[in-house]
């Protein structure tokens, strides 16, 4: 059995930059939590059957793992890494990470991306 890949979208890619740079101790945490969800997700199949204390639903599908966990000894800044776990293709998209302050447009901002993640056209 193939396990669940991870596919970055351009989106992605700007927000783990600038994370890298402004915010590695909360970038390291939820990509551990990304770690685990992952784990999970090959081991049980099914994005609905997963439920962790860093999982969070939002809308058209799109969930954000928070920094929480990971057993850090400092105060992060709550951060979310926003995901979309496609079954069909088993692949999880990794659409934004953003500060809780951010969350709204972020989440706007992803659920565009699922849109066309959907439709099958090209996302960035």
């Amino acid at each position: 059995m193939e396990g669940w890949i991870l596919e970055s979208t351009e989106q992605y890619e700007r927000d783990f930059r600038y994370f890298e740079k402004k915010h590695p101790d909360e970038l390291s945490a939820v990509l551990n939590n990304l770690d685990r969800y992952q784990l999970e997700l090959n081991i049980n199949g099914n994005p609905l059957q997963v439920r962790t204390g860093y999982l969070h639903f939002e809308p058209d599908g799109i969930k954000a793992i928070d920094q929480k966990g990971g057993g850090k000894k400092i105060k992060l800044q709550q951060t979310r890494l926003y995901i979309y776990p496609d079954i069909k293709t088993k692949k999880i998209f990794l659409l934004a990470i953003g500060t809780k302050t951010n969350q709204n447009e972020d989440i706007n901002k992803c659920r565009k991306i699922v849109k066309k993640i959907k439709e099958g056209e090209s996302y960035g």
